[in-house]
Parts: C-alpha cells; structure tokens; sequence
C-alpha cells in the first residue's frame, strides 16, 4: 500500500490517529477553544486580584504618604524635635525587640519573599509603618520607599494565603504589592510595575506578572491622585539639542555617576559592618550614631540631609548645590539606615544623584538643570541595577524631551556601574558585559 502524502492541510489539523479531516478541523476548534477558555481565565483571575491588591494596597500606601507628609512638614517646622533622634531610634529598637523580629532586612526580605526563600509576617506591616514615621518626625536621613516595599510585599503576600495561592501566584500577588505600593508613593505606575519585575532578577523578568503588576499599579496610583496624593513634579530649565558636545558631557556625567552610585552601594554596606562590629548593643550603636547625626548636622550649619532632602532635589533641578552635599548626604544616609533606623535608599539616591550632576554642569558649563535630573537618573540606574525601569522614570517625571539624554546616562551608568547594587538578594542572572548566563547576587 502507498503511504499516504502528507498534505499542507493534514500536517496543520493533526488530530487522532484515524480521524477524518473534517474530524480533524473539529479537533483543532475545540482545542483552539479550550486554549482560548485558559487565557480568559487568567486574564479575568487576575484582573480581579490584581484590582483587589492595588486598591488594598493604594489605600495603605496612601495613608502612608499622607502621615509621611504630615510628620515631614511637622519636623520642618519644628526643628528641636530632631533633639529627640537617640531616643526615637531607642523606641524603634523596642519595638522590633517586642514583636521578637530580628531578620529585618529592609527591601532585602522583599527579594527574597519573591525568590521563596523567607516571608515577611504580615505583622510587620504596621511595624515598617511606624518606625519609618519615626524615622522622618525626628531627622533620620533616608528615603521612604523601603517601607512602601515591604508593607506592599507584606500585604500582597498575605492576600496571597488569603486567596490560597500556589508559590509561583503568590510570587506574582507580592510584586503586584510592591508595584502598587511603589506607584502609590511616587506616581509613577510605569515605573513601579516594571521595577517589581525587573530589580529581583537582572537580565530576566517575570512576564507573567507583567499584566497584573500593571492593574495593581495603575489602580494605586489613581487611588493616590483621588486623595490628593501628587508626585513630585521636576521641571528641566533647558534641554539643549543633542550633538557632540553635550553627547560627550553627559557621557562623562553619566560614568562618574556610575563610580558614584557603586561608592554608594559600597559606603552603605562596609558603614554597616563597621558599625556592628565595634558597637554590638543595639541601643548603643543606634544613640551613637544619631548623636553623631545631630553632632553633624550642626557643624555643616544645614538640615538639608534631615529626611528625605526634597527640598535639596528641588534647588537642584533649578541649578542650586552645595559642592559637597552629595557626599554628605551618603554619609547621613548610612549612618541612619545601618545603624537600625528605618527607611529607604531610592529617595537618597535620587538625591545624590541630582546634587551631583547639577554640581557638575555647574563646573564645565553645561545645563545645570538638565545634568541634575540625569544623575538621578544615572545614579538610580547604578544602586538598583534596573534600565528599563530607569528610563520609564525619566519620561514619568521629566517629560520626553530629554530622552536622548536619559537613555545614554541610563545604558552608561548600568554598564560601568559593575555588579555592585543596593540589595544583596538581587541577582544577577546574565553579564552586563557579555551574553553569558552567571547568576549571581550583587556585590556587597
């Protein structure tokens, strides 16, 4: 018998052994159907729980940032409540010692909740919450963005066993919570989705949590906005058009930044390993260094490096900057954030970043504005290790018109930057230097 020629037809619509062709065209429309059913199934799963975490979410991030703003305006002006730093980091000691939680590795637990390696008790949250509210009532020099990470990992995890979801679910439910705790406090919902997936692994990201992170983000963010709730507005004084000679400017801005970010990183990590090795006691070490803070803080006559330095970031933009203040602000930054104080790193960097750039378009003549928002850009790129995310904040708070600028400090920080990074549970999974698998955490 003649083997039967394969047709174009017969080779698409494969059905069972012996089916008839039009057997067969059934076949593949049930299959194409079920198929379908499974993709309206996960698109409706997860509008709905990722609807359900950016609004629960939103609504505590929110809260967060309301109070943020209150007990920020109250220390402005009031400044002889900074006097009471040793004893605000006293009670923030006490009451991590209370609830019996000394793992607390700030945005650190959130990488690794989603690499399943520990979780965050939902108890914590409004832990994270107060002692990040003390922190900034009193004078700690840190950002706030930490605290909005894990109180959105703590959150989506617990929906997560809410909703009973397996491993890999709740890995998606917890970067929905930091996507919308992110975008909640910063108003950036582009950004905050994309940085959920992208500062865990580099060189990897989750797309399957590309669509949920985007609801949560989204829903955060217009929750925020409803209760008037706005993200800081930064406005470039001029953006010359690009050619050779800003190209090269802002090259050499954007590799400074890059040393600049990894000294950062380095500063942060060796400040913390210092500090625990010569001082043990916990309450110790914690007065020690806000003495120190104040001590500081009195002799350089300023309390720009108070808080989170918005103000600072602000004079920057409008080409304002102590030579200095950069450094200074690294300084003040770990010394807050090692020693037990609670925070973030992002704001802080942001602030080194503009201080930093509008020093140096000062000193060669280039737009001072301009070099500002780029080594925010820049520097944030270097400490988190995250371009994509990068450029998404760039349009998100500067606008389009310096695009050509944002992507080049972007591509050249994240490339000379190495592999140093704010989090030593992020992971680094392909070479920034070549196309070669190597998965390995970031240098401390």
């Amino acid at each position: 018998m003649e083997k039967e020629t394969e047709t174009e037809e017969s080779i698409f619509f494969k059905g069972a052994p012996g089916d008839t062709y039009p057997e067969k065209i059934k076949y593949e429309i049930k299959k194409y159907r079920d198929k379908l059913k499974n993709v309206f199934f996960v698109f409706a799963k997860w509008l709905f729980f990722a609807s359900i975490t950016g609004l629960v979410v939103g609504g505590f991030s929110s809260l967060f940032a309301k109070c943020m703003v209150f007990v920020t305006n109250f220390r402005t002006e009031n400044f002889w409540v900074t006097y009471f730093l040793p004893l605000a980091g006293v009670v923030i000691i006490f009451m991590y010692r209370v609830v019996k939680y000394k793992n607390d590795k700030g945005t650190n637990q959130v990488l690794a909740m989603i690499h399943a390696k520990s979780e965050i008790p939902f108890r914590m949250a409004p832990l994270i919450f107060l002692s990040t509210l003390i922190t900034h009532m009193f004078g700690g020099s840190a950002g706030r963005e930490g605290a909005a990470l894990q109180l959105g990992g703590s959150i989506g995890n617990q929906l997560g066993r809410w909703f009973h979801f397996d491993e890999e679910d709740t890995r998606v439910v917890v970067m929905c919570g930091m996507s919308a705790a992110f975008s909640a406090l910063f108003g950036t919902p582009l950004a905050a989705a994309i940085f959920a997936m992208e500062v865990e692994s580099v060189g990897v990201m989750y797309y399957a949590a590309l669509f949920p992170c985007m609801i949560s983000s989204i829903l955060a963010s217009q929750f925020a906005a409803s209760i008037g709730i706005h993200p800081e507005a930064f406005r470039i004084l001029y953006v010359p058009k690009l050619s050779l000679v800003p190209a090269v400017w802002m090259l050499l801005l954007s590799i400074l930044c890059a040393f600049l970010s990894a000294f950062f990183c380095v500063f942060l990590h060796k400040m913390g390993d210092v500090l625990h090795k010569y001082i043990k006691n916990d309450y110790v070490r914690i007065i020690s260094s806000a003495c120190l803070i104040l001590f500081l803080t009195h002799l350089i006559g300023t309390h720009d490096y108070m808080g989170a330095g918005i103000p600072a970031i602000e004079r920057a933009m409008d080409g304002g900057a102590f030579f200095f203040a950069p450094f200074w602000k690294i300084l003040f930054t770990a010394l807050t954030l090692e020693a037990g104080f609670k925070g973030g790193e992002i704001v802080p960097s942001f602030f080194i970043g503009a201080t930093f750039g509008c020093v140096f378009g000062n000193l060669v003549g280039f737009d001072p504005s301009l070099c500002a928002a780029a080594g925010m850009i820049a520097v944030f790129c270097g400490v988190t290790n995250c371009p994509i995310t990068s450029i998404l904040i760039s349009f998100e708070l500067f606008g389009f018109e310096g695009v050509p600028y944002f992507a080049l400090a972007v591509a050249v920080s994240f490339l000379m930057s190495g592999y140093y990074g704010l989090y030593h549970d992020q992971k680094i999974i392909y070479s920034k230097y070549k196309t070669k698998f190597i998965n390995r955490h970031t240098r401390k």
